[in-house]
């Protein structure tokens, strides 16, 4: 009669030994992945790319030249042929 309690006991004793040996286990390998990503050098990110400049600024000049000698024009200061001359030269057409 005293070997049928031992079993029990002693099954009790192995599943506690192998819980206790996988929980240290775990905990090792825990503190192991921690030390490992503080001892790893931060992750470099790339700038981000330069913003371009838009390309229309060439042309809102050349309108307000226009605009400006068609002002000129209509003032009388400039004649047909200059003014033609000059809006040519703003686009760049000469």
């Amino acid at each position: 009669m005293p070997f049928g309690r031992r079993r029990p006991l002693m099954r009790a004793a192995a599943v506690g030994g192998v819980a206790y040996t996988a929980s240290r286990r775990g905990a090792m390998a825990g503190q192991q992945q921690a030390e490992e990503q503080e001892q790893a050098p931060p992750e470099a990110y790339a700038p981000p790319p330069p913003e371009q400049a838009p390309a229309a600024a060439p042309e809102d000049s050349a309108v307000e030249k226009i605009e400006q000698l068609a002002k000129l024009h209509e003032s009388g200061v400039l004649t047909d042929e200059e003014f033609s001359a000059a809006k040519a030269k703003a686009l760049g057409i000469d």
